[in-house]
């Protein structure tokens, strides 16, 4: 591309300027040519009328004209000799008197025929060497008579070629310049795109942090931002992708290895069953382990099952009470709180209406206070509330159970994450309850966010837009 402008942009150039140097050339060549023209002219005028006062004279002393023009013309050709014109005189369509310049040129056999006319004949010959001529016939009665004149153009055309070539030779010296200058000026302009190449190639190789230095406020500067900016989206699109394609491999690997425990533990206790002579007792402690191992494998098929029909859901322009929400919690809730004498409180200062889904809140509020049980202690408690602040309304799930380091919280929304692996199986659970909440939240456009220490419980705050 660069190439290209370089040597379109020279050739019209070098077009340009060796057409303006012609043009200047023949302006100049026809000056110099008027100015002889005038001057040859004006001698010959001069010559002519010289001319007619010698042969006036001739035919009064009753001489011969044609016997005597040598010495009538003898004075006139050694003064234009030395200015290296010629002179020659014709009568009756012959010449009768050549000067030696004007026989050495050999530019013309005869004479011109321009009859009697008063007008003088100008025109170039270009025989040896070229010349002005200038022809007229003289006045009557002596109108049989004429005289040509003829200047000599060699130093002129001589110092015309010479100028010529000085301006060719002055041009292909700017040409080169311009060309130096070109080149440069489109390795400035350039430059950029050489950039933008380059870049895109480290890019195409997986360096997607490369950027373009921006200078300036012209089309390539804005060309270069906002390249910058696809490559910075660029990579914001591959490190998405990347943490995506990681959790994907987190989550299989985390439910292959949650399928694992069970089904090894099912498959050997069927397996003592089959092999091994034991009680009634014996079989049915082995059985009722194996029907709650597949409970909990229900369970986490279920849990599965809700957050993929979770993935593909959206939010449903509908109201829910908060008030019939705790209540409809509180119903479901203090059997399985009771089992471990923890006392539920639910505080509503004023009914506030939530816009969203009322079983997938109802979801949402169970699970947090399924795990607020989990982490609690025998007889703790845990308080559940709901309070406006600002342009939110705010749902906590607050207990005093066994809490949290910061490193665990950034990961307890990951699924079958838990932070207590052995006391988390030991309740049933599969860590699936708050990746679903987290997609529940999602849905409904607010924010969850978990403050804890170890030791002195977790609170759960849950934002909602008014």
């Amino acid at each position: 591309m660069k190439k290209k402008i370089f040597f379109v942009a020279l050739a019209l150039f070098i077009v340009f300027l060796n057409s303006m140097i012609l043009i200047v050339s023949n302006i100049m060549l026809k000056d110099k040519l008027s100015a002889v023209r005038d001057k040859c002219l004006a001698e010959h005028y001069v010559i002519a009328s010289s001319l007619i006062g010698d042969i006036q004279a001739l035919e009064q002393r009753g001489n011969d004209v044609e016997e005597n023009i040598d010495n009538i013309m003898r004075l006139h050709s050694r003064y234009m000799q030395g200015k290296g014109n010629g002179l020659a005189v014709a009568f009756s369509g012959e010449w009768i008197y050549e000067s030696p310049i004007f026989a050495s040129e050999g530019n013309m056999a005869d004479p011109p025929d321009i009859g009697y006319s008063e007008g003088r004949l100008v025109y170039m010959e270009n025989g040896n060497c070229p010349v002005l001529c200038v022809y007229g016939s003289l006045p009557a009665p002596w109108q049989d008579y004429g005289l040509m004149y003829t200047g000599n153009l060699s130093d002129i055309i001589r110092s015309w070629r010479y100028t010529k070539n000085i301006l060719f030779l002055i041009g292909t010296a700017v040409i080169l310049i311009m060309s130096f200058f070109l080149f440069q000026f489109l390795n400035i302009i350039f430059r950029p795109l050489r950039q933008i190449s380059s870049t895109s190639a480290k890019i195409a190789n997986g360096n997607y942090g490369s950027r373009i230095p921006v200078r300036g406020k012209d089309e390539i500067s804005s060309v270069a931002h906002n390249f910058n900016l696809m490559a910075e989206q660029i990579e914001n699109q591959i490190k998405q992708l990347e943490d995506a394609a990681e959790q994907k491999q987190q989550f299989i690997d985390n439910f292959s290895h949650e399928l694992r425990i069970p089904m090894t533990a099912i498959y050997g206790y069927a397996e003592y069953i089959q092999k091994a002579l034991m009680s009634e007792e014996e079989r049915y402690e082995c059985t009722q382990f194996i029907m709650s191992e597949c409970s909990r494998l229900q369970n986490m098929a279920y849990q599965l099952l809700n957050m993929a029909l979770l993935r593909r859901e959206e939010m449903k322009d509908s109201a829910c009470s908060v008030k019939e929400l705790f209540r409809e919690s509180e119903k479901a809730m203090h059997i399985r709180a009771s089992e471990k004498r923890i006392r539920l409180s639910y505080i509503l200062s004023k009914d506030c209406i939530v816009r969203g889904n009322m079983e997938q809140l109802l979801i949402l509020i169970n699970n947090l206070i399924d795990n607020a049980i989990k982490a609690s202690r025998q007889e703790g408690e845990i308080r559940i509330s709901a309070y406006l602040e600002e342009a939110n309304i705010v749902v906590e799930v607050e207990d005093h159970g066994i809490g949290m380091e910061t490193e665990q919280i950034t990961h307890i929304k990951e699924a079958f994450y838990r932070v207590d692996k052995a006391r988390s199986r030991a309740a049933g659970g599969a860590g699936l309850g708050l990746a679903i909440c987290e997609r529940i939240i999602q849905i409904h456009h607010a924010d969850m966010s978990f403050m804890s220490e170890p030791g002195m419980g977790t609170r759960v705050k849950l934002s909602f837009p008014v």
